[in-house]
């Protein structure tokens, strides 16, 4: 197991913890008008892994893991609409979109090095090597668990 696996093992489980058992409508409580909610964010943590892990292996993915691949940008990065309704996002979808991108991230990113020297477009737009990539994808979860706590505690929050 890599020391990428290891950081990404933990880091992901929180945020899975942090969302785990969350109904629909505490899915898609919005803060804020130009936010994610934590349904939206689920959907992009899970579209960030499949963007990274397909690009890292040359593939295109389809069905599903392509639309999850649109949320790594869609609506998060850009003015485009995020590429699922609010009506689609429930704890089924979401909790499908996670469980995909751990089974695709999890081989990969414990065995790294025949994907170092690979180059992908992050979502955020610049081009980052393989290391760059698993350092990402080891940290990003928890950027958005922070942010899922901070949705939970807000007045107003759905209990």
């Amino acid at each position: 197991m890599s020391d990428f696996s290891v950081t990404w093992s933990l880091v992901r489980g929180r945020f899975d913890d942090a969302v785990a058992g969350l109904s629909e409508e505490q899915l898609n409580w919005r803060l804020h008008a130009g936010t994610l909610t934590i349904g939206e964010m689920m959907l992009h943590v899970a579209g960030v892994e499949v963007s990274f892990i397909t690009q890292l292996q040359g593939q295109e993915p389809e069905g599903f893991a392509g639309r999850l691949k649109q949320a790594a940008t869609e609506g998060v990065v850009n003015e485009n609409a995020f590429p699922f309704a609010v009506e689609e996002i429930t704890p089924e979808l979401t909790a499908e979109a996670l469980s995909l991108a751990r089974q695709l991230v999890t081989p990969v990113i414990e065995n790294p090095d025949p994907y170092r020297g690979n180059t992908i477009k992050s979502a955020l737009g610049p081009m980052i090597d393989g290391t760059g990539t698993f350092a990402r994808l080891a940290y990003h979860p928890g950027y958005h668990q922070a942010q899922v706590h901070m949705i939970k505690s807000a007045p107003g929050y759905p209990g």
